[in-house]
């Protein structure tokens, strides 16, 4: 694995903790609500760094399949975190569809020349 597909993995874990961050935003006031806001711009500044240096330098990463994976990650990562910190629902429909974009992720991996 390069060093531009492991910085577009980390991006896309930086991608689920905005997310996240505007989750528990929602939830809070106060000083608190000020943490997350403030943990939401740091996890945007961070995602988006690692995923303009994914895309360039020798080994760079196509923008359409970067921009795909990163979000992908980012999107697997949100769901699972509602799970587990929102208790939002588990359906059969729900696991099976973020199994395809898994699958999807994977594939785009293998067929991307790096």
């Amino acid at each position: 694995m390069s060093i531009n597909w492991l910085m577009l993995i980390i991006g896309g874990l930086f991608e689920t903790g905005f997310a996240i961050s505007l989750g528990k935003a929602q939830q809070s006031s106060g000083k608190a609500l000020a943490l997350w806001l403030t943990t939401f711009a740091v996890c945007v500044a961070i995602s988006m760094f690692l995923l303009f240096k994914a895309m360039g330098g020798p080994k760079a990463i196509p923008v359409g399949t970067a921009y795909a994976v990163w979000g992908a990650i980012g999107a697997f990562g949100t769901v699972v975190a509602g799970i587990a910190l929102f208790n939002e629902p588990v359906t059969f429909w729900r696991m099976f569809f973020l199994t395809t974009l898994v699958l999807s992720v994977v594939g785009l991996q293998l067929t991307t020349a790096a």
